[in-house]
């Protein structure tokens, strides 16, 4: 079952998976038009132009087992939610401690979840109500899309199973919600908008001293709606209800964090000091992994060219252990390739911490919604359509990582970096000279 959210909308297809007691995984995209929990539908509401950016590409996973909800998540491979609804307990810094389970990939913040109760960190209790949490949460932000496309398929539950979920009573209580929700517009956008105290003066005029310092400690225009629900067992609605007042009032002001921009999907923009280089001097290093010749040189030539650290790897097996060496801020991976395909690659690399919040991006002459579907079921971060040209590749690039340095500038940092790389029969490509600056080419 797919299709497009104008021509049947979430509730109608829960009910239907409900009815059918359908086990199996949902998927749903939305445009780029439209953030989660906005209720007017197809409105962009422009209070700060860095937002779209920031909510410019939303997908969910909502598991079943039996036409019950099992889980769902907002993304696939960020563990920042869960360590939100962990701070309730103190056990954020569980996380840290815990060795990467063998998790589906779909759902590794579920993998930690469990393993967080096998190792006595959580109780059951405590894990499903974290569980009812982010289904609920989720299901918020579904039910208030009405663009996109979704796809249900068929298969194994996700196991094991803590908790299973009715549909029916999440509905009818989940919509009063969106409903209510609405009322706040234009003054409350979105749940990832982040309060911020404008009127010191005004709010010890009106709040307990207790009050005040709750709002004192979360509103700091940094932890959105949605965090702070996190953070006190609450939902969203509970409190964009307490806030609103002051938001009419202008005491308190809503923004949009830019400094989160490219984790809105999870991921952070890497500007580490490996090889012990300071951060201004280290190039940001990007690997390709494709089993075609031209394409790498392509990539090189143009990534070189604008101040990148490029590498290319030919053999995907080669690949798997090369990247541990190299460290690279960005990988772009084809998805056709013989022994090793990229689904499996991009998987295989979300097992490790190493790389569970690194962008990875999908190479592939294919452009279907389902290909799309794939690679954000292994984890990645974003996909790249053959053929394509170097301002698409610049952009996407520069989109993930920020902008390479200057070319002239940085030639003598490239070669050191390269000759720390092993070349030869290893499958790994030497990195090329930069061309002339005119060049271009289309992939």
């Amino acid at each position: 079952m797919q299709g497009k959210l104008n021509e049947i909308d979430i509730r109608s297809i829960l009910q239907l998976i409900e009815l059918g007691q359908r086990t199996g995984e949902l998927f749903v995209e939305a445009y780029p038009s439209q953030p989660s929990g906005m209720g007017n539908p197809g409105v962009v509401y422009v209070q700060d132009v860095r937002a779209s950016k920031a909510l410019a590409e939303q997908y969910w996973f909502v598991f079943f087992l039996n036409g019950q909800i099992v889980y769902a998540a907002d993304r696939a491979t960020s563990l920042s939610r869960l360590s939100d609804y962990l701070r309730r307990y103190r056990a954020e810094a569980t996380l840290n401690t815990l060795v990467v389970p063998s998790a589906n990939t779909n759902a590794l913040e579920y993998g930690y979840l469990w393993a967080l109760l096998e190792n006595h960190m959580l109780t059951p209790a405590q894990g499903r109500s974290i569980i009812q949490s982010m289904v609920h949460e989720t299901l918020f932000d579904l039910l208030s899309l009405h663009q996109g496309s979704f796809i249900f398929e068929l298969g194994p539950a996700l196991s094991p199973q803590l908790t299973t979920l009715e549909i029916t009573p999440l509905l009818a209580k989940i919509m009063k919600q969106v409903q209510e929700w609405k009322q706040f517009h234009p003054h409350i956008q979105s749940p990832d908008q982040c309060p911020a105290i404008a009127d010191v003066a005004t709010l010890q005029e009106t709040l307990s001293k207790r009050t005040l310092a709750t709002l004192d400690r979360y509103a700091d225009g940094k932890t959105s709606i949605r965090q702070i629900a996190r953070y006190l067992n609450r939902d969203s609605l509970t409190v964009a209800r307490a806030i609103y007042p002051y938001v009419q009032k202008g005491v308190i002001q809503l923004i949009y964090d830019a400094a989160k921009g490219n984790e809105a999907g999870g991921f952070k923009p890497v500007r580490s000091k490996e090889f012990g280089l300071p951060q201004a001097t280290r190039p940001l290093r990007v690997v390709c992994i494709d089993d075609g010749v031209a394409i790498r040189e392509t990539v090189e030539h143009i990534l070189q060219h604008h101040g990148y650290a490029a590498t290319a790897i030919g053999n995907p097996l080669d690949a798997l252990s090369l990247v541990f060496q190299l460290k690279p801020d960005l990988i772009l991976c084809d998805i056709a390739m013989p022994e090793l395909d990229g689904y499996e690659i991009c998987a295989m690399l979300r097992q490790s911490t190493t790389f569970r919040q690194l962008p990875i991006v999908m190479l592939t002459g294919k452009d279907g919604f389902v290909d799309r579907v794939k690679a954000k079921m292994v984890g990645a971060t974003d996909y790249l359509t053959k053929p394509f040209g170097e301002s698409e590749l610049l952009m996407l690039v520069e989109k993930y990582i920020g902008a390479g340095a200057q070319h002239s500038d940085q030639s003598g940092t490239l070669a050191a970096i390269t000759e720390l790389a092993p070349t030869g029969d290893n499958g790994l490509e030497t990195e090329r000279a930069a061309a002339d600056s005119t060049a271009s080419a289309s992939i």
